[in-house]
């Protein structure tokens, strides 16, 4: 089962109130920061309750977007929920 971690997140708002993704910033498991700059990304529309790619349930109080980082020199598609009730972001891992 994948765990929740809560990150660090540098986004931009736009003036139509969207979120814009730019970085994130998670512990490694030696307790470092990485950072990851977001190559691309693509909102997901979450309207009902339901489950995302990876198994994760949400809700329509959580924004989804699928995020392309690089990892090692590789391109990697990752997910960032967004809980719009309290500012957090997070990813499963």
């Amino acid at each position: 089962m994948k765990e929740r971690k809560a990150i660090d997140a540098i986004c931009q708002h736009s003036r139509d109130g969207d979120i814009i993704p730019i970085k994130i910033r998670l512990q490694d498991e030696d307790g470092v920061y990485q950072e990851y700059k977001i190559q691309r990304f693509r909102p997901l529309e979450v309207k009902t309750e339901q489950r995302t790619a990876d198994g994760v349930y949400v809700s329509a109080m959580v924004q989804v977007y699928e995020c392309r980082i690089i990892v090692f020199q590789k391109e990697k598609t990752i997910l960032l929920y967004y809980r719009k009730g309290d500012g957090i972001w997070s990813v499963y891992i």
